[in-house]
């Protein structure tokens, strides 16, 4: 599926009550909603920043999987790269 920009109609980011993570509605012209945990937007956002700030790579793949140990608060599904990939930008 390939959502291009025309395609949303709206995002709504909020933290809903009684919850202490932001979730992230984004709706559709054809009416269906995606909503987004926290850790999935942060990792999304990660993988962005670090393709648009990188002089000449251009993938970043982040691989979901299950932490034993991790940091207080913080999900034990998590999104981390991969090892880079030799892709880059042609010059």
């Amino acid at each position: 599926m390939i959502i291009r920009n025309c395609d949303v109609v709206s995002i709504t980011a909020e933290i809903p009550p009684g919850h202490r993570h932001l979730r992230t509605t984004v709706l559709l012209a054809d009416g269906t909603e995606l909503v987004l945990h926290e850790a999935t937007v942060a990792a999304m956002v990660r993988a962005y920043t670090a393709i648009k700030t990188h002089p000449t790579s251009s993938t970043v793949k982040l691989t979901g999987r299950y932490l034993d140990s991790r940091k207080d608060g913080y999900a034990e599904w998590q999104l981390l790269e991969e090892e880079p990939v030799n892709e880059t930008l042609p010059t």
